[in-house]
């Protein structure tokens, strides 16, 4: 995504704490994960760049006005959990994008938020989607960019871009802000 919008990069992972605990609100989480993340590759980035860090967190309506996040399932038992939970249901997931200019470490960080509208599945769908693997690796459990589009009825606010992890709009509006607020040399 990033190379159709013209950007060019490098892929470098981070191993950070992903851990949801503790976190109720789906905006605060994504962009602590990506804070976390960005942060961690500047601390082993020399010289001036300017970093990227992404996460995004699902978040299911639950009792009393609040929401259980999701991040990743770590096994098949989880994500058929998770695909569960979200069968049937309107939830939000939430990107959070942090960059950091390197060498001082200025981070510009925000958020988009896309409600997504999951038509109720059947437990023969839920199963053969969990045995396919594509939910390796993505929060909540399914990818929209991959078969699990046809779990969903339509979109609200943010866009598909987020929804797949990263909205590019707004990653290139952070980068840009990050790159013209370099300072001058004298």
């Amino acid at each position: 995504m990033l190379e159709r919008a013209g950007l060019r990069f490098v892929v470098a992972p981070v191993d950070v704490d992903e851990d949801l605990s503790g976190f109720d609100d789906p905006i605060q989480a994504a962009l602590e994960l990506a804070r976390r993340k960005a942060r961690a590759r500047a601390v082993m980035t020399a010289g001036g760049a300017v970093i990227l860090g992404a996460d995004t967190v699902v978040a299911v309506p639950g009792g009393e006005g609040g929401s259980r996040l999701l991040g990743k399932p770590e096994d098949p038992g989880e994500a058929l959990r998770m695909l569960c939970l979200l069968s049937g249901t309107r939830h939000a997931v939430v990107t959070g994008l942090c960059v950091v200019r390197t060498p001082e470490g200025r981070e510009w960080c925000a958020a988009e938020r896309t409600w997504v509208h999951m038509r109720a599945l059947t437990q023969a769908e839920r199963r053969a989607y969990v045995d396919s693997g594509e939910w390796r690796g993505k929060a909540g459990g399914y990818a929209i960019q991959e078969s699990a589009d046809a779990f969903v009825t339509h979109l609200e606010q943010g866009g598909f871009d987020n929804v797949v992890g990263l909205p590019v709009a707004l990653a290139r509006r952070l980068i840009q802000t990050a790159q013209e607020r370099v300072p001058r040399r004298r």
